[in-house]
């Protein structure tokens, strides 16, 4: 049964877990799991489940506060994609920013709406998002490792520099669309319960020279079309059936959720211009591996 707390707790969950590197969906299987909530554990993998209508809910509230946050860059963006198909060329940053982030959502929004549903009530078990949440903690890790060495490539004696070298320095600005493509190839791995969005579009990010702020800014952009879509796609659930006794719960969690995950891109943000991903590279792979051998043998 999903009672006013629990929307407020999986509201908070969601809006903190899905900007932060430790994936909302894993976190969404296997927290109602250890609460005992095992109504909700069972409806994960059901083809239909009023908890998968109100997670709905949730993934609109936080778009919708990555919207607000992001607003003037979305304002700037949308002027110049509009801007560039008027002119029939790209001529400036945002313009630039623009396509890239549709390149980049490509993926995602072709095999979303292919798989997503099979692969939520196949994997969307707590012993799987667990596994998963461990292998986003070696992803992380791997693609902070990765950064560190092109870093000190790249701080290496001018003659003893690469050409590939010299880009690990490189802005968002002179980002290629290919390398768009590649980064929106990544982001379709957040499609298993356990795998963070954010996470591996800012790995993706690292491994083609972009800088820490660069790579999450990148990131939290190119999902907000992405949550909001899917969250649109599926929002006529929660008017059908499926909403049914859980409307109100539905607006209080993703209230809750819309705020926790502004407050998370806050602080995200600027957590990224100086930090990186290694604490939560080790989050993943502790709790990770922790909840693993904890629904594994118990």
């Amino acid at each position: 049964m999903l009672t006013y707390f629990r929307a407020v707790v999986i509201g908070l969950l969601q809006g903190v877990t899905e900007l932060f590197p430790i994936s909302s969906l894993g976190h969404s299987v296997f927290v109602p799991a250890l609460l005992g909530w095992n109504d909700i554990t069972r409806s994960q993998s059901s083809g239909e489940s009023p908890y998968l209508a109100f997670l709905v809910g949730l993934h609109v509230a936080t778009a919708i506060a990555l919207l607000i946050y992001f607003r003037r860059d979305w304002d700037r963006i949308i002027r110049g994609i509009f801007r560039s198909t008027m002119n029939r060329r790209i001529s400036d940053s945002d313009e630039r920013l623009g396509w890239l982030l549709i390149v980049a959502s490509i993926p995602t929004g072709v095999l979303g709406l292919l798989f997503e549903h099979r692969l939520r009530t196949v994997f969307a078990k707590p012993l799987a998002a667990s596994l998963f949440l461990t292998v986003n903690g070696v992803i992380l890790g791997v693609g902070e490792w990765a950064r560190r060495r092109a870093a000190s490539r790249a701080d290496a004696p001018e003659e003893a520099v690469s050409h590939d070298d010299a880009s690990s320095r490189r802005r968002l600005a002179t980002f290629e669309f290919r390398e768009a493509g590649f980064v929106g190839v990544a982001q379709t791995a957040s499609l298993f319960a356990g795998i963070s969005r954010s996470g591996v579009t800012m790995v993706a990010g690292l491994l083609r020279g972009l800088d820490h702020e660069d790579a999450a800014r990148f990131s939290f952009l190119l999902a907000t079309p992405i949550i909001l879509a899917a969250g649109v796609y599926k929002l006529p659930d929660l008017f059908g059936p499926l909403g049914n006794g859980i409307r109100g719960q539905v607006l209080v969690g993703s209230i809750v959720s819309g705020l926790a995950a502004y407050a998370a891109v806050r602080f995200l943000v600027n957590y990224f211009e100086t930090r990186t991903l290694t604490p939560f590279a080790i989050y993943s792979l502790v709790v990770g591996g922790a909840l693993s051998v904890r629904f594994g043998f118990f």
